[in-house]
C-alpha cells in the first residue's frame, strides 16, 4: 500500500482521542508530580513532568514508525516477537535489580523499561496468529490447551518476577477467545471461582449459630450444588433431576440440622459433603442411564469447583503476600486498616470527594499537592483528575475512554481476517481491564494490584506499551482494503 493512500485509510477518530488523552494524562502527571514550575519550568527533564514529556514526544515517533510499517509484517512475524518476548521476560528475573520486591525493570543507562509492557503487544499477536490458522478450532482440545499456553506463558514469566498485577493482566485475553466462539460455560466457571472465593474469604472466620459451622464453607458447598441444579435445567431442561438434586440436598440438610441439634452436636459441613458426593454420584448415574455426557461435565464441574473452593483458601493463606491479604480484606471489608493497606485508597477518596463538582483548578489540589496520596502519578492518578477536576473533568476522562474503546470494537468487526479482528479485541480487552481494575482500585471497588491507568500514568514503559499495542492494530485496520 502507497503512503498516500496509508493516510487516507488509516483511523484519524481513534488518533484524535489517542492525542487528546495523552496530552490529558501529562496535564494530569504535571499536576501530580510537581509544585515549582516557577523556578523549573514543566519541561524540565530532571521533573517527572517533562521526563514524561519526552516520553509523549518518542511515543509519537514510534506510532509514526509502526504506521510506516507494511501490515502484513505483523502477521509474518508475530511468533518471533513473542518468542523473543518471552525470552526477555525471562532474561529479566535474572539480571532485574530488586525495586520493591519485585525483578521487572531492566535498566538500560539512563532508562528503566518493564518488559511485561511490551509483552502484552507480543502476546496479542501471538494469540492472532494462532487463531487465523487454516487448522485452528477453539472446540478442539488441542487448539484449546495451545491458546491456554500461549495467554500463560508470559503470566507465568512475570509472577516470577514478582508482578501479579501486571500478570493479572493477561486474563483479559480470555474475552477475545469469547468472542472468537469459546463456549460459554468457561466464562461462568471464571464468574462461579470469583464468587466462591470471595464469598468464602469475607465469611471465613464467621461461625453459624452452633458455634462449630464456618459460615464460609456451608455456603460455598451449598451455592455449588445450586449451581449443579441450574446446569442441569439449562443443559437438559427437565425438573425431575432439578427437583430431586435441590429437594434431596435440602431433605438431608434439614435432617443433618435436626440431628446437630437435638441429638449429636456436629459440623454441618461434614453433612454438605455427603450432599456433594450424592449429587455427583447422581450425576453420574444419570449420565450413564440415559446416556447423556452433559451430566458426566457437570459432574466434574462440581467436582473442580469444591477443589477449587478449598485450594483458593490454601492459596489465599499460604501463597498470597501478607500484604496482599491484607490489600483483599481491605476490600472486601474485613479489615479497615486506614494508616496500612487501606491507606491509599482511603486518601485516594478523600481526594476525588474534595474536588466537588468542577475541582480546585490545575495545580490547586491540597491532597495531591502535599503527596498524601502514595503513587498519586502512577497508579492512583485518576484522584488527581477528581480533585484538581472535579466531577465534570472526570467524567470526561471516563467518556473519553469509552469512545476510544468503543471505536476500537467498531474498527475490530469490519476487519475483513481473523488476525485483524482477535488482534483488535485484543487491544480492546487490555484497555478494559486496565481502564476498570485501575478506576476500580482508586475508588476502592478492586483490590490495590498495581496497574497503571492508559495514556495517563506517568513512565515510558506503560506508554510505549500501549501505544505499540494501539498503533500496530491502527495499521493493520488501515491495511483491510488489501486484497489477500
Amino acid at each position: 500500500m502507497r503512503n498516500d493512500s496509508l493516510w487516507k485509510t488509516v483511523d484519524w477518530t481513534t488518533i484524535v482521542v489517542y492525542l487528546l488523552l495523552t496530552a490529558a494524562g501529562w496535564i494530569t502527571v504535571c499536576g501530580a508530580s510537581g509544585y515549582d514550575y516557577i523556578d523549573s519550568g514543566f519541561l524540565d527533564f530532571s521533573t517527572r513532568a517533562g521526563k514524561q514529556f519526552a516520553w509523549i514526544i518518542c511515543s509519537f515517533g514510534l506510532g509514526f514508525v509502526l504506521l510506516m510499517l507494511e501490515d502484513r509484517v505483523y502477521d509474518m512475524f508475530a511468533y518471533l516477537i513473542y518468542i523473543g518476548m518471552l525470552g526477555l521476560l525471562l532474561l529479566t528475573i535474572f539480571v532485574a535489580k530488586d525495586i520493591k520486591g519485585s525483578h521487572s525493570w531492566l535498566v538500560l543507562g539512563p532508562v528503566s523499561l518493564q518488559p511485561a509492557e511490551f509483552a502484552k503487544f507480543a502476546t496479542a499477536l501471538a494469540l492472532a496468529k494462532y487463531i487465523s490458522s487454516y487448522s485452528f478450532s477453539i472446540n478442539r482440545a488441542k487448539c484449546a490447551v495451545t491458546l491456554g499456553v500461549i495467554i500463560l506463558l508470559p503470566m507465568l514469566l512475570i509472577i516470577g518476577q514478582r508482578e501479579t498485577g501486571s500478570a493479572l493482566v493477561y486474563l483479559a485475553f480470555f474475552l477475545v477467545l469469547y468472542r472468537e466462539g469459546m463456549p460459554g460455560v468457561v466464562l461462568f466457571a471464571g464468574v462461579c471461582a470469583v464468587v466462591y472465593f470471595i464469598v468464602g474469604i469475607r465469611l471465613n472466620d464467621i461461625y453459624m449459630a452452633d458455634a462449630r459451622t464456618p459460615l464460609g464453607e456451608f455456603v460455598v458447598l451449598s451455592l455449588i450444588v445450586l449451581v449443579a441444579a441450574g446446569m442441569v435445567w439449562l443443559y437438559r431442561k427437565r425438573w425431575r433431576p432439578v427437583r430431586r438434586i435441590v429437594g434431596g440436598s435440602l431433605a438431608a440438610m434439614l435432617a443433618a440440622y435436626g440431628v446437630d441439634s437435638y441429638a449429636h452436636p456436629f459440623n454441618l459441613v461434614w453433612a454438605l459433603w455427603g450432599v456433594c458426593a450424592a449429587v455427583v454420584g447422581y450425576l453420574l448415574y444419570m449420565a450413564l442411564n440415559e446416556r447423556q455426557r452433559s451430566y458426566t461435565l457437570i459432574a466434574l464441574f462440581t467436582l473442580g469447583s469444591i477443589g477449587y473452593s478449598y485450594s483458593s483458601d490454601y492459596v489465599f493463606d499460604n501463597i498470597l503476600e501478607p500484604h496482599q491479604q491484607v490489600r483483599i480484606k481491605v476490600v472486601l471489608g474485613m479489615e479497615e486498616d486506614l494508616a496500612g493497606a487501606g491507606y491509599n485508597v482511603n486518601q485516594s477518596k478523600i481526594a476525588i470527594g474534595s474536588g466537588g463538582l468542577t475541582g480546585k483548578g490545575f495545580l490547586n489540589g491540597t491532597q495531591t499537592k502535599l503527596k498524601y496520596v502514595p503513587e498519586q502519578d502512577t497508579d492512583f492518578i485518576f484522584c488527581t483528575v477528581g480533585e484538581e477536576q472535579g466531577f465534570v473533568g472526570s467524567t470526561a476522562v471516563l467518556l473519553a475512554f469509552m469512545a476510544l474503546i468503543l471505536r476500537l470494537v467498531y474498527l475490530s468487526e469490519r476487519q475483513p481476517t481473523t488476525f485483524g479482528r482477535v488482534y483488535g479485541y485484543s487491544v480492546v480487552s487490555i484497555l478494559l481491564f486496565h481502564f476498570f481494575i485501575n478506576i476500580g482500585m482508586v475508588l476502592g471497588l478492586t483490590p490495590v494490584i498495581g496497574i497503571p491507568l492508559p495514556f495517563f500514568s506517568y513512565g515510558g514503559s506503560s506508554l510505549w506499551g500501549f501505544t505499540i499495542l494501539l498503533f500496530i492494530f491502527l495499521r493493520v485496520d488501515a491495511g483491510r482494503n488489501r486484497r489477500y
